[in-house]
């Protein structure tokens, strides 16, 4: 069976409930797309948990190695990278009792997305949260 994203109806239920947002792959360079998109985010109300090893601090939050590493609950891990690289991270968000596991835009790997759903987390692929947040929610959470 072909992977299939949320309903928007339901994607929007996800974004609404939504608190803690893990970004992984979270540049601390502001000319880069996973900044961009996690700083709206964070404006837009969303609790934005840096998920980098080279940084210690992006948007004023503090920056985490790894999934393993973040000492509260996470709703959703959003991923920026790329694509043969995210089954790992799959398995991490598993292990740390993620809700959801989100890649962005371009980023589409149905054997991560098996083991996310496997462990209980709804998937969403190959879309952006960003547009999807101002599509569903254009006047905030």
């Amino acid at each position: 069976m072909a992977f299939e994203n949320p309903s928007r109806d339901h994607i929007k239920e996800i974004l609404v409930a939504a608190r803690n947002v893990a970004v992984v792959g979270l540049s601390d360079k502001p000319d880069r797309v996973s900044y961009m998109v996690a700083e709206a985010m964070q404006k837009k109300g969303y609790r934005i948990i840096p998920v980098n090893p080279n940084a210690t601090e992006i948007l004023g939050e503090t920056c985490y190695a790894s999934l393993s590493d973040i000492p509260e609950p996470v709703d959703i891990v959003n991923v920026f990278r790329r694509s043969e690289t995210v089954t790992p991270v799959a398995e991490e968000a598993v292990k740390i009792h993620a809700k959801v596991f989100w890649l962005q835009q371009g980023i589409f790997n149905e054997e991560a997305a098996d083991i996310a759903r496997a462990g209980g987390l709804e998937v969403i692929m190959d879309r952006c949260i960003k547009v999807e947040d101002s599509i569903l929610l254009p006047g905030g959470k």
